[in-house]
């Protein structure tokens, strides 16, 4: 038989492998790079000396200690605004109110949350707050919780529909009252606290600026709030902040959060708040006599009268509320007030329109004796008049 000769035949990836495995193991082959000559030095790096470095290094230091003291600036601001909440968290009130209304011929129960700021009274303390956030329930009906959770009873509640403002009697001597500020001096563009229970969330603090003043003649909803003079901030301000302060940044009130202009049921950066100094002309009349005593006139003004109406009869802006009738026997019948009179000053204050005048006559003290300044056939004429109770 012939004889046969056996070939092995490895498989490609084992030979590659077996090279490859040689190729790193190999300690006999030593592979020397190819000599082309002595290798160029690298380039010598650019000096960062030079004039215009140095230059630029100096402004850059002088702009980083520019931004230093402006974050120095804001991180004051910063811990004022925390010395502010800390200061006046504990005389804010979390209110529950346990409600009764008929619906439909059937009477139901449901609670409502508000917030109300503690103030002293004729040497006792109240709660301020708001008339809606405590409408419809009764002294036995409504909780006060303090922010170290600590519940205070509510004694007696007095209440004033024109003006959406409510007291709350408290007998508590570990409590004090907050430090009032002065709504007069307050200017647009002014640095606010809100602090209150937004969404039932107690003793909660926004931050943000006072938006305009004067605000009047505001549809808020069922509520109609007939003296209305409010201050608008962009302090984010929700349902359940009713009643809650207005801060400066000297932790003083300035105001009392009342209402929200939204699409959406929530803060959309427009509220609205009862300036302190009305809010406590109302209160300090609640406490002594049980109601508001609303001083009275005795005119019906022009709603449609505007600025550019008193363009024209030559007043200057903002041209002053015009007297449209006079009620018979009034204190305006009795200072010679006339129908056509476009009364442009009451007392020391600028009369804008008619529910400005409206307001200031309404929160003046019964009896008071007020000094008018009124247009009359082009021509000014000082006057007076003994504001009397409105009527019944």
């Amino acid at each position: 038989m012939p004889s046969v000769r056996l070939r092995t035949f490895l498989p490609t990836w084992m030979t590659v492998l077996g090279f490859v495995c040689i190729l790193g193991t190999s300690q006999t082959a030593t592979a020397q790079p190819p000599v082309f000559g002595q290798p160029t030095p690298p380039p010598a790096a650019p000096s960062i000396d030079t004039p215009a470095a140095r230059e630029q290094r100096a402004e850059r230091e002088r702009l980083y200690a520019e931004l230093a003291s402006e974050v120095d600036a804001l991180e004051r601001m910063g811990n004022l605004v925390k010395r502010v909440a800390a200061l006046v968290r504990p005389n804010v009130v979390h209110i529950e109110a346990h409600k009764t209304e008929e619906q439909r011929g059937r009477r139901e129960s449901f609670e409502e949350a508000g917030s109300g700021v503690i103030v002293e009274i004729d040497g006792s303390l109240w709660v301020l707050t708001n008339r809606h956030v405590i409408k419809g329930a009764d002294a036995q009906g409504i909780s006060l919780r303090l922010s170290n959770g600590r519940e205070i009873k509510a004694q007696r509640v007095v209440s004033d529909a024109y003006t959406d403002i409510a007291v709350i009697a408290i007998e508590d001597a570990n409590v004090s009252a907050a430090k009032l500020g002065d709504s007069s001096k307050v200017e647009i563009g002014d640095f606010v606290l809100a602090i209150g229970s937004p969404f039932g969330l107690s003793h909660s603090v926004t931050f943000g600026i006072l938006s305009a003043k004067g605000r009047r003649d505001l549809s808020l909803g069922e509520e109609k709030i007939e003296l209305q003079d409010f201050f608008q901030t962009d302090a984010a301000i929700n349902p359940g902040n009713s009643g809650g302060p207005l801060l400066n940044l000297r932790g003083e009130i300035i105001a009392l959060n009342t209402a929200i202009a939204s699409s959406s049921g929530g803060s959309e950066g427009i509220g609205f708040a009862i300036p302190v100094n009305m809010a406590m002309r109302v209160a300090n009349q609640l406490v002594r006599f049980g109601k508001l005593k609303r001083a009275y006139l005795g005119v019906t003004l022009d709603p449609n009268y505007t600025a550019a109406d008193a363009e024209a009869k030559g007043i200057e802006f903002p041209g002053g509320a015009l007297v449209k009738e006079i009620r018979p026997g009034s204190p305006a019948e009795q200072a010679k007030l006339r129908k056509g009179d476009v009364i442009v000053m009451f007392g020391p204050d600028t009369v804008e329109n008619d529910d400005h005048l409206v307001a200031r006559v309404g929160l003046t003290p019964v009896g008071t004796q007020i000094p008018l300044v009124i247009v009359r056939d082009g021509q000014r004429y000082q006057t007076s008049v003994s504001l009397m109770a409105i009527p019944e």
